[in-house]
């Protein structure tokens, strides 16, 4: 039930970003299964724009009528600390401008001259918000200094109470809608803009506290909570910050490589991965894929697999608007050279596994932290445990752990990069309960890969 609240108030998930709903993969495995995806006549770009300037337009109504409810109580009682509240109030409100502006923006369709759209309009109205917010953050801490050094009486303070838990409650449910729709269209900006509504909500909430410290006989319990909210309005303006600027240089999450990777094991024909790219424009996913197929295939053949491939990446990756496939020739020369014909290869051609205990491709990877022996597991039993054991010369075993992939369910991946040179003869072994397989397997590397 906690969990269920949690979700709701909008707190779910560790990171903004992490909004694109990998854990489901959508895909499935068998014969004439459905990939979870239709492709209508409508752009999904445009129908979550709609929504995107929907959600804006509600939350300006909001907080449009808690900032007159709190203005009106501000004439009532005289108080700076709430005029200033309402201050925030306004500027969160007009924060729903340039967020409106990019949601109108993204739905234009690409020219001659912006390609690509204007997808990253909605990435300098989430920079233009970071500065509403670091302003707000600064204007808050000035006000809670000049209140220390300089208290002010409040008056009315049952009115000032009321109308800063009225500005709490607005700005807290406009920040759940903000957050909740914008992880759902996968917009970081939105997701900025809901938070910026919650630090004005808490400032309204600050607010409260002050007039019951006041009122308790502690006339500097208003400044100090407004010194303590303005931190807390500092760590917004990081999160938010980190947030809109990762997306604006091309940076993704951790993980997206992997998901295009694992949906090429449930592509027949696609023999290797060989580079991928991704980013975000606005609230879109858009994928490079380089693959490799055998050179035997024909023209529609290949084109065949990659359009297979297209389809299996739209519905594991749920944010992704559009991927573009590209064939390795490099790539293709290694495969034929692994089946007998004469050609060269950059890296050692992974190993399929073809097991009862496990289906998948063996490989070295490189990732951020130096290369890995990996196992994408198409299939596997429960408790399934890997060990690859590397024949050395002078007898000596090389044994490499595979371990569960921390962001990928579908990998096992070992801790240690598998000694130079990747030209050897190995075996897996895959152990599940008390059942045991060994799978001999051979890696190659031309002389002039060798490091």
């Amino acid at each position: 039930m906690f969990t269920t609240i949690k979700e709701w108030l909008a707190f779910g998930g560790a990171d903004v970003l992490q909004g694109h709903g990998h854990g489901a993969h959508g895909h499935s495995h068998g014969e004439g299964g459905g990939h979870g995806h239709t492709h209508g006549v409508v752009d999904p770009s445009i129908a979550t724009s709609e929504r995107g300037i929907w959600a804006i337009k509600w939350s300006f109504v909001i907080l449009a009528i808690t900032a007159i409810l709190q203005l009106i109580v501000v004439f009532i009682s005289g108080s700076v600390a709430l005029l200033a509240d309402t201050i925030h109030n306004v500027g969160d409100a007009t924060t729903a401008i340039p967020l409106w502006i990019a949601f109108v923006l993204v739905r234009r369709p690409a020219t001659a001259r912006f390609n690509y759209g204007l997808g990253r309009v909605e990435d300098l109205a989430g920079m233009l918000i970071v500065l509403i917010i670091l302003f707000s953050a600064i204007v808050a801490g000035y006000e809670a200094v000049n209140r220390l050094i300089h208290p002010q009486p409040i008056t009315q303070l049952g009115w000032v109470t009321a109308a800063g838990i009225i500005g709490f409650l607005g700005n807290e449910i406009v920040a759940i809608f903000r957050i909740k729709i914008g992880r759902a269209m996968n917009s970081a900006a939105l997701i900025a803009d809901g938070y910026h509504a919650r630090t004005d909500g808490l400032t309204s909430l600050a607010v409260v506290l002050g007039a019951i410290g006041v009122y308790l006989g502690f006339p500097l319990a208003d400044p100090i909570i407004g010194l303590l909210i303005t931190i807390a309005i500092f760590g917004i303006v990081w999160q938010s910050a980190r947030a809109v600027i990762t997306r604006s240089l091309d940076g993704v999450e951790l993980g997206i490589a992997d998901e295009v990777r694992h949906a090429a094991v449930h592509v027949p024909g696609v023999a290797k991965i060989t580079d991928v790219k991704a980013r975000w424009l606005g609230h879109k996913l858009h994928a490079d894929v380089t693959i490799a197929v055998e050179n035997g295939k024909t023209l529609a053949e290949a084109n065949g697999i990659a359009l297979a491939l297209r389809e299996e990446l739209h519905a594991q990756v749920a944010p992704l608007g559009s991927a573009t496939i590209q064939f390795d020739t490099a790539g293709a020369s290694a495969v034929a050279a692994n089946h007998g014909d004469q050609g060269h290869h950059h890296a050692p051609e992974p190993f399929t596994v073809n097991s009862s205990l496990a289906t998948g491709l063996l490989e070295i990877i490189d990732t951020p932290d130096g290369e890995r022996m990996r196992l994408s597991i198409a299939s596997h039993d429960r408790d399934l445990q890997a060990v690859v054991n590397i024949q050395r010369p002078g007898g000596v075993i090389e044994t490499l752990p595979l371990l569960p992939s921390p962001i990928d369910h579908h990998a096992m991946q070992s801790a240690e990069a598998p000694a130079e040179p990747h030209e050897f003869d190995a075996e897996l072994v895959l152990t599940a309960g008390d059942r045991v397989e060994v799978l001999p397997f051979g890696m190659h590397e031309p002389e002039e890969h060798h490091h």
